[in-house]
């Protein structure tokens, strides 16, 4: 079921030669869009199964999935104080599921294992079995954020650049200081409330980008994989 609160999403692609012109579409929009928080640095590790279930439901393109991730803010790429969400997705609607961790799980020179332990003892109950049932870290992300809302604030719009990604795969202790290769591209993401469509299309007109299916763990994994491929 998809819960009152889920959001409706659309999500662009583009090259970062395209983020002047996206830019000023924002900034002439007559939806008068405005900032509503300062540009954030956000980095992610995500979680997986055994048999790496998130993944596979992604890469069929099933309509229901979902995606487990820790998610801190701020420059440091080691994991800091931060939430656990669960990211649920069922065709266009989105939603989240948060478990707050108030402790920094990893005061370094952690394995993974003793980090899984610091989130456990900070997690409740159920962020703790979202934890045990996805303990595999595959890989830390991390991207700059800015955020748009329209003056009336009915319609949200962010925009992710300077993407990073470090491979977590099969490693005993985290991998903060070998980034993988991955390919520059700005994602944009626009969201509202479900009875707000017609309105979101107006405001959506005109955008120089072209809606575009995109997951950041996806395309994650497939960089890690291919540079795996080569070794």
């Amino acid at each position: 079921m998809v819960p009152e609160n889920a959001r409706y999403e659309i999500k662009f692609v583009a090259r970062p030669s395209e983020f002047h012109q996206l830019m000023q579409w924002v900034r002439v929009h007559p939806a008068a869009f405005v900032s509503p928080y300062p540009d954030r640095r956000i980095n992610n590790v995500y979680f997986d199964t055994q048999d790496c279930h998130a993944y596979a439901e992604n890469l069929s393109g099933a309509s229901a999935r979902r995606k487990v991730r820790y998610r801190w803010y701020g420059d440091s790429v080691q994991l800091d104080a931060g939430v656990l969400e669960v990211k649920c997705k069922r065709n266009y609607f989105g939603w989240k599921q948060h478990y707050r961790v108030g402790q920094q799980p990893d005061t370094g020179g952690l394995n993974w294992r003793q980090i899984r332990e610091h989130m456990l003892c900070a997690l409740p109950d159920k962020g703790r079995h979202v934890l045990r049932k996805n303990p595999n870290p595959v890989l830390i992300n991390r991207y700059d954020r800015k955020y748009f809302v329209t003056h009336d604030g009915i319609v949200r719009l962010t925009i992710d650049r300077n993407q990073r990604v470090w491979d977590q795969r099969y490693k005993p202790y985290p991998n903060y200081k070998h980034p993988a290769n991955l390919c520059d591209t700005i994602v944009v993401e626009i969201k509202f409330d479900r009875n707000q469509q017609d309105y979101a299309s107006q405001i959506i007109q005109g955008i120089p980008l072209r809606v575009s299916r995109h997951s950041k763990y996806m395309v994650g994994v497939h960089t890690i994989s291919l540079i795996s491929h080569a070794w």
